[in-house]
């Protein structure tokens, strides 16, 4: 994998989508994990410190021990970690909003089989900026054409499927979304832009340093399947803020 920053304490790499970050009961059938390959990259033991769902490409950080990992998850728990992602949803959003929206935790049946179903929902906080907006002259379900918007997100919290999650909940879902999304507009850009990915990356990654106190901000260019979708949208031109 492509390394985007390391010191003697963490590594981050440009996770591809599609691939896991760890070993995981959810898919038994998978054999690749980005754990596994930096480990063999680097010749040595990698501890994930943060996750990035399975579709999702883009910047995931790795402590190099596990002094370091328990440092880098504190500041994760804390204020000192930014997280921006860009994301192509269905419709045209606000120019700008935050989605505070409390979310309920979401139990696999085989990993999460102990876990309480009961517990309450977490606060879930979501930012969002439009950076540009589309509309096609293709019917999409009951319209005759159909409508995108590009944003900027940064989520403020860190629940599980957030982004995707709040998306929905606006009604704005993410193309390419097969758990969350809406399966007329996936399927429109499976068979008209040959697109077959969630279109949605982790573009940036800025945090404290636990050691050295600096400001480290790390960023991932786009992929060269979303690029092309970002180009056959028109977008091609439209500055990509980190």
């Amino acid at each position: 994998m492509k390394i985007l920053y390391q010191d003697d304490h963490f590594v981050v790499v440009d996770k591809p989508a599609g691939l896991l970050v760890h070993r995981s009961e959810i898919d038994r059938r998978e054999t690749r994990f980005a754990v596994q390959i930096l480990r063999d990259q680097l010749g040595r033991h990698v501890f994930p410190v943060h996750r990035l769902d399975k579709p999702t490409a883009g910047v995931l950080l790795f402590a190099l021990n596990s002094d370091a990992a328990r440092a880098m998850t504190a500041v994760f728990m804390g204020d000192g970690i930014g997280k921006t992602y860009l994301a192509v949803v269905r419709g045209h959003t606000a120019e700008t909003d935050t989605i505070d929206y409390p979310l309920k935790e979401e139990l696999d049946k085989m990993t999460d089989a102990k876990a309480d179903p009961d517990k309450p929902a977490q606060a879930a906080v979501t930012h969002y900026q439009r950076l540009a907006t589309t509309e096609l002259p293709h019917a999409v379900g009951r319209y005759p054409t159909c409508r995108y918007s590009l944003l900027r997100i940064t989520p403020e919290t860190g629940r599980k499927h957030q982004i995707r999650r709040h998306m929905k909940h606006i009604f704005h879902p993410i193309v390419g979304d097969t758990t969350h999304g809406d399966g007329r507009h996936n399927d429109f850009f499976r068979n008209h832009f040959d697109c077959h990915q969630l279109l949605l990356a982790a573009t940036g990654l800025a945090f404290t340093h636990p050691y050295s106190g600096a400001a480290v901000n790390i960023t991932a260019p786009l992929d060269q399947a979303y690029s092309r979708i970002i180009a056959e949208l028109g977008w091609k031109h439209v500055p990509l803020p980190i």
